[in-house]
């Protein structure tokens, strides 16, 4: 899996990067033929909330995409990834029924 990474209007530590590196990983216990996986961080003008976190999943016939907002980034990374490893179930799910 190819994987991208983008920190937009800050500059991200090595912790952070590798922290979302090593998370986006772990989709591909849920879905094998994951074929790109794009990060993106950003912060949002939200006082409660102010840290987002977007993923984009490419796979075979369908881009899968989620976002998130926490108080921290690693929170907002770790929500992320549940939101996509449930949409990735599903389109396992789905695509396993067609056959």
């Amino acid at each position: 899996m190819k994987t991208t990474f983008t920190a937009r209007h800050f500059d991200a530590s090595k912790e952070l990067h590798q922290y979302a590196e090593d998370a986006v990983q772990k989709l591909d216990q849920f879905y094998d033929r994951i074929l790109t996986c794009d990060i993106v961080l950003q912060p949002v003008p939200d006082d409660e909330n102010p840290q987002q976190a977007e993923l984009n999943v490419k796979v075979p016939q369908k881009l899968i995409n989620a976002k998130e907002q926490a108080s921290s980034y690693e929170q907002a990374i770790n929500m992320v990834i549940e939101n996509v490893a449930r949409q990735l179930k599903k389109y396992k799910s789905k695509t396993l029924n067609k056959r």
